[in-house]
């Protein structure tokens, strides 16, 4: 007996809802007026999900700009199904201003969303509203015979043969949903805390202390963190600007002309990393003049290096040739945008930079003999470890020394006149698309691509700063270690940036977010997808077929009924959402698995294959 076939899509967040507008651009010509269910299942509410849910504070932005954000697939983007296009974010909020589009959202999101520009950040529950209209436009595509039923609850478990209807268990339901496809996309992931996680809490709580172990910083716990004590944090990244926004402004704190005004209901956050600086800012200038030339990474590349034999090493066998690119990028821009600043003809500097070996001594005296001021060269290890080296004689040295760096930093990324920085960024970003095809390349990459080109917005480096001059931030520097002192019952840190100096803390927050890795996952369905035999990287990530994002087991074979998308798997991306006109490899993943799913759908149904 047959029944109305069904996908089962776990997470209702962007990416889920990339994947039900792919169904919809796609059903037309794969699956025609056949009837189809969705069932899609989140706590949260659907088009934002957990981390873009609407009821955040007001005081969290996005880290990009408006027009830097879309949902919708356009020219750029290499799919096979069709492209639909939609407007990016900065463009929605002009329709609602035009009365085209009346967003779901309450009055203080709908007023800022009237003044949004495009280079402005918005708020994630700005973003919230943005994401809902994109999920709700996507069912509105939907044909006739498809439907989609919401469960606001948390999946647990998919079990199921591979040849057979799978099995999805629901947190608050009896009986699992039936489903002829399953589609993980669940997103970031809570984690189990790892031994050392573990034992810092153990401590913590032996001695009364806090200690809050990695997380989204809007559902910490952040009213343990007391008024005016010290508080060691670790990890200067974008989870440290979520966290020093809420402690500070979120306690009545003001930022005016430049200078914090404190509530007195503040901590002090001690704050260092293994770099020791924050993420470099945003650009802020946008591209003018020649286009930058594409890099030569293309799928022939990455096809040679998979079929070399042997596992990749990233730094061995990927890193030089993403790094000459990088460099091609920088000095194309360079010598065209800016000549007055070279010494050699491009011609020949192109030429000679092209036939030299990346990392050799003859395209370092190159580079050397045509770019006179090292200023104007790309030194990528260097932007890496700014603080490799450098030592501070006192607490207050370190001070002013970070305050000039993330100064010189805010003026060069909003010059345009260092505009090669820029043609680095737009490199980065495509590198990102085709490292995508390696799968999993380890952490580094994934680390120093956030560093140098998912910073914060250029106001919240201007915020820290105020921050630091009222003493409400203090940096530690690099090469942060933290250690526990069972006499005193204390947390100490010390960095390598200030030898010998230690500060001393009944707090400790790891502000960074838990690593997407299967093997310390808290999720109760990853955990059963992984202890039932799917494939699980040496870091952590699920293995998914690359050309359609179906889930690898241990043999290699692709499960023919689970797909999974996110950062969770060997698939992930650079980032939550997709700059308009950039190629995002999302949306060509998206497309390939939506694809894949109907068509595997309408063969079942013509065999008559569909169990009751």
């Amino acid at each position: 007996m047959s029944t109305v076939p069904s996908v089962v899509v776990i997470g209702g967040g962007p990416r889920g809802t990339g994947v039900i507008e792919r169904i919809a651009a796609n059903a037309g010509e794969l699956y025609g007026s056949q009837r189809l269910d969705i069932h899609l299942v989140d706590p949260y509410p659907a088009g934002g999900g957990r981390i873009w849910r609407p009821d955040q504070s007001p005081l969290l932005w996005m880290n990009s700009m408006a027009e830097d954000v879309t949902m919708f697939t356009d020219e750029t983007v290499d799919l096979a199904g069709p492209v639909v296009t939609g407007p990016a974010l900065d463009a929605w909020a002009e329709d609602v201003r035009a009365g085209r589009v009346v967003p779901s959202a309450d009055p203080a999101v709908v007023a800022e969303i009237h003044g949004l520009a495009g280079a402005d950040f918005p708020s994630r529950r700005l973003q919230s509203a943005y994401l809902r209209w994109t999920y709700d436009r996507a069912l509105a595509a939907l044909p006739p015979g498809i439907t989609v039923h919401e469960h606001r609850t948390t999946a647990l478990a998919v079990t199921g043969p591979r040849g057979g209807r799978q099995r999805v268990r629901l947190q608050d339901r009896a009986e699992p949903l039936p489903a002829d496809l399953v589609v993980l996309t669940v997103g970031h992931l809570d984690a189990e805390k790892e031994p050392e996680q573990e034992r810092l809490s153990a401590f913590a709580r032996r001695h009364d202390l806090v200690h809050l172990p990695p997380d989204f910083t809007a559902d910490s716990d952040l009213d343990a963190l007391r008024p005016g004590e010290p508080v060691i944090v670790r990890g200067f990244g974008l989870a440290f600007i979520d966290l020093m926004v809420l402690l500070t402004e979120g306690r009545g704190g003001r930022h005016e002309n430049g200078v914090y005004l404190p509530s007195g209901r503040e901590p002090v956050l001690y704050v260092g990393s293994r770099r020791g600086v924050p993420y470099h800012a945003k650009i802020g200038y946008g591209w003018t003049g020649e286009r930058p030339p594409p890099l030569r990474l293309g799928q022939a590349w990455a096809e040679e290096l998979l079929s070399r034999p042997g596992p990749l090493d990233f730094r061995r066998d990927v890193w030089p040739a993403v790094a000459k690119e990088l460099g091609h990028a920088h000095y194309h821009r360079l010598f065209t945008a800016h000549p007055e600043r070279t010494a050699l003809a491009h011609e020949v500097f192109a030429e000679k930079y092209a036939a030299a070996d990346p990392d050799s001594p003859e395209l370092a005296g190159l580079i050397a003999e045509a770019v006179p001021d090292p200023a104007d060269r790309l030194d990528l290890d260097a932007l890496d470890r700014p603080l490799d080296g450098v030592r501070h004689a006192s607490p207050e040295a370190l001070q002013e020394a970070l305050r000039d760096h993330i100064t010189a930093d805010l003026t060069r990324r909003h010059d345009p006149s260092r505009s090669e920085d820029l043609a680095v960024f737009l490199g980065l970003l495509t590198a990102y698309a085709q490292l995508v095809r390696l799968g999993d390349i380890g952490g580094w990459w994934h680390g120093f691509f956030s560093y140098l080109a998912s910073g914060p917005p250029g106001p919240r480096l201007q915020q820290l700063l105020a921050l630091s001059r009222a003493g409400v931030v203090r940096f530690l520097g690099a090469g942060l270690t933290v250690e526990t002192d069972e006499e005193h019952g204390l947390f100490r840190a010390t960095g390598a940036t200030l030898p010998g100096a230690h500060t001393e803390a009944r707090a400790l927050v790891e502000a960074r977010l838990p690593d997407p890795s299967l093997r310390h996952t808290a999720s109760p369905l990853l955990r059963a997808l992984r202890d039932e035999g799917a494939a699980v990287t040496d870091t952590g990530l699920l293995s998914v077929d690359p050309a359609d994002s179906r889930v690898l087991d241990r043999a290699g074979r692709p499960h023919p009924r689970r797909f999974a998308l996110g950062p969770f798997t060997t698939a992930r991306n650079s980032g939550a959402f997709t700059r308009p006109r950039t190629g995002g490899p999302a949306f060509r993943q998206n497309d390939a698995a939506a694809r894949a799913a109907l068509t595997f759908l309408r063969d079942l149904s013509c065999r008559g294959l569909l169990a009751s």
